[in-house]
């Protein structure tokens, strides 16, 4: 009876282990497949394929850096089937430079493609600028458009430090090196360059206004004073050429640029390497994998918020609070 016993428990151990074993590589296999799916999503092979003819969509969002995957990006849409360009933007602006490479690029594919500009809920400062480089622009009725405008922004904290009993002392080769310091009342020499250096990109920003925009003096006088309007306002004082979303780009791509109708509208995404990614960044992409759209919509907004406050140089860029 014990030998009979035993063998069962050996037959039944045996089965055991044959399920667990079983399940290990179910288990196995599933997680490769979640980790190449993701991988999938990350490294943008879904990126619509250079041949088939389409209207492509690139969406400007967040901070605008003039980052290299994004100009990349716009060079390979130039290269591409693609029938006419869609800009999907959403963001309140950058670094005047970053700006400024943005919009060269975009410019560069509207010479081979037509492009049109669709603001979401803002296109301001730098993001507007981007917009100008399009053939033309559709903006929603409550978007916000415009904030024309530079800033420099530094903490100053002089008053703190003489309160705290602190002083730094620094060696420099001139006045004006390493100005400002945030450490010292700002001189009246160093904020009169300062403001030379916001003067200068400010009159470039203009002069794109006044050229794009087809403004004389008075009109761009109306618009050039930092304010940001809504899509009605904008269309008055001629910021943008029309009210409306991604139907009303579609529909002046066909009639007014002879895109055929009917083509699909495809998004063209950068390449993501997971090296690249913050840890709110990368929650963001998993939450998306799994369908958590809002989760993941909330991951970016956070890490937006920390970019911006690591931005340096002259910005054109519009938030509550800023001032342009």
């Amino acid at each position: 009876m014990s030998n009979s016993s035993s063998a069962d428990q050996l037959v039944d151990r045996r089965l055991l282990q044959r399920k667990l074993s079983f399940w290990r590589v179910v288990a196995f296999f599933f997680l490769i497949v979640l980790i190449g799916g993701l991988g999938w999503r990350l490294s943008g092979v879904g990126t619509p394929t250079a041949l088939t003819p389409h209207i492509a969509r690139l969406s400007i969002q967040g901070m605008i850096t003039g980052d290299r995957g994004t100009l990349k990006l716009i060079d390979e849409i130039a290269k591409s089937s693609a029938r006419g360009v869609i800009l999907s933007i959403d963001s309140p602006g950058g670094t005047t430079t970053g700006a400024e490479k943005l919009y060269d690029a975009i410019r560069r594919l509207a010479a081979k493609k037509p492009v049109v500009a669709v603001v979401g809920t803002m296109a301001a400062s730098g993001a507007y600028i981007a917009a100008l480089a399009s053939d033309r622009i559709v903006a929603h009725g409550n978007s916000l458009v415009g904030s024309i405008g530079v800033l420099i922004q530094y903490p100053n904290i002089a008053k703190l430090l003489d309160t705290i009993g602190v002083k730094i002392d620094a060696v420099k080769s001139s006045p004006l090196k390493a100005e400002p310091s945030g450490y010292e009342a700002t001189s009246p020499q160093v904020r009169q360059v300062l403001t030379s250096l916001v003067d200068d990109s400010y009159t470039w920003f203009k002069n794109l206004v006044k050229k794009q925009r087809d403004l004389n003096d008075a009109e761009l006088a109306a618009v050039d004073d930092g304010r940001v309007f809504t899509g009605r306002q904008a269309l008055k004082v001629k910021l943008i050429d029309q009210i409306g979303g991604q139907r009303e780009a579609i529909a002046w791509l066909v009639h007014e640029k002879g895109v055929p109708a009917g083509l699909p509208v495809r998004d063209w995404k950068g390449k993501t390497s997971l090296e690249r990614l913050g840890l709110l960044g990368f929650s963001a992409k998993i939450a998306e994998v799994f369908g958590f759209s809002g989760l993941a919509s909330a991951f970016d907004r956070v890490e937006a918020s920390r970019e911006s406050r690591l931005l340096d140089g002259l910005l054109s860029i519009w938030q509550v609070g800023n001032v342009d």
